[in-house]
């Protein structure tokens, strides 16, 4: 991220929910190493299951590995979807093999996104993340230079929380789109009641693929992630970091069907979809991601994670009301976040029209009074996060918002 130098700091180490930089300063951790370490920093059972793995081994490649198949059967129960997972290295490997092995499945070529949606680094994802303007849908805006020129004729657009546009995309592209992509909880966008069932009907009256990106609701929003919280099931989801406790590890999971193709014994056919990487079930993170299912499986971890962070949204909420600051304190379960607007926002066209200046500016406030926030972006409460971390967060917001 570029931050302005006066509030960079270089990491030196993490304890539970705070971090201390090279000068030695602490900070409450907000962001959760992009909301991966849902148990806080260096949690005890993960460090441990670490050592252990080590002095085992800390990577192997060619062939199955005894620690992520044991983690894969731990997957397969808990995520809903799932008669087969696939491991990846990170989230956006995941979205990636996802998007292909629903091209492979169809033999179409297109991916329907939502604006304001991020699922990677890859080519497919590059557009309409962060636009300025809305977009002609389905025509979205690349986010970088160096896409192939024919990229834009393969990924539409469409707004969130809008089933009618999504119904009139798809039924206008249905002969060549593969799949509907979507963060089940966009950003910090909830959906509405109505959207994720619509989405799973539209895609089934038109025989296109549903793909959930649960790489950040994952394990986060329940045990079963969105699938669990909304009820709704895709045909693929993709996971991130998560599922290796913080480690380089993904996964993807879905219906056999599709996970079949995946299959290195499938290579050769037309609907052969190529997945392989080095780290791709790495011990290391899968004895990590084991013991952080272990935690989160736990009776009142999610009971107590979503009540503190509901708690942490009600404080912050308090202080910005008691010096005037025209934002609100907004999230759902664990997520969470400060934005200058009068309620919460439905797309990613509310967010574009809240003042985005006047939240950069309280969120670097908030970095120099001991916040680890990133501005304009999301943050998480951890199950590690403590009653005097809200404390600190009260004092550091009311420092902050004296001094906008």
């Amino acid at each position: 991220y570029s931050l302005p130098d006066d509030v960079r700091f270089v990491i030196r180490k993490g304890a539970g929910s705070r971090l201390q930089d090279v000068r030695g300063r602490w900070y409450i951790d907000y962001v959760g190493g992009a909301g991966t370490l849902i148990l806080g920093h260096a949690f005890p059972t993960v460090v441990d299951a670490i050592k252990d793995q080590a002095e085992r081994g800390i990577h192997f490649f060619g062939t199955l590995n005894e620690q992520c198949i044991q983690l894969a059967e731990d997957l397969k129960e808990i995520i809903p979807c799932a008669d087969r997972v696939a491991f990846t290295t990170t989230g956006s490997e995941a979205t990636a093999y996802a998007m292909r092995t629903a091209r492979a499945a169809t033999g179409r070529s297109k991916i329907l996104k939502f604006e304001g949606a991020y699922h990677g680094n890859h080519d497919y994802s590059a557009f309409s993340v962060t636009p300025t303007a809305l977009s002609n849908y389905p025509q979205g805006r690349p986010d970088t230079g160096g896409l192939p020129a024919n990229m834009a004729e393969n990924v539409l657009v469409s707004p969130y929380n809008d089933l009618d546009t999504v119904r009139r995309i798809v039924e206008e592209h249905r002969d060549d789109l593969a799949a509907i992509i979507v963060e089940p909880l966009q950003r910090i966008i909830l959906p509405d009641d109505d959207f994720l069932p619509g989405l799973r009907k539209t895609c089934d009256d038109n025989d296109v693929l549903l793909i959930f990106d649960e790489v950040v609701t994952g394990f986060r929003l329940a045990l079963g992630g969105a699938q669990e919280y909304f009820g709704v099931l895709p045909d693929i989801a993709s996971y991130g970091k998560i599922v290796g406790g913080g480690g380089p590890l993904g996964c993807v999971g879905g219906k056999a069907e599709y996970m079949d193709l995946m299959n290195p014994r499938n290579k050769g056919q037309a609907n052969y979809s190529y997945v392989n990487g080095t780290l791709h079930g790495n011990p290391i993170a899968a004895v990590a991601g084991m013991a952080t299912l272990a935690e989160l499986k736990k009776p009142s971890f999610y009971k107590d994670l979503h009540a503190l962070a509901d708690d942490v949204c009600k404080a912050c909420q308090e202080v910005l009301d008691k010096n005037n600051v025209p934002a609100i304190a907004t999230g759902k379960a664990s997520f969470w976040q400060i934005l200058f607007m009068d309620k919460p926002p439905n797309n990613h066209a509310d967010v574009m029209n809240s003042d985005a200046a006047a939240t950069r500016a309280l969120d670097l406030a908030q970095m120099h009074e001991g916040l680890y926030v990133l501005p304009n972006v999301r943050r998480f409460v951890s199950g590690v996060h403590t009653g005097q971390d809200i404390e600190d967060t009260v004092r550091a917001l009311d420092a902050a918002c004296k001094k906008i």
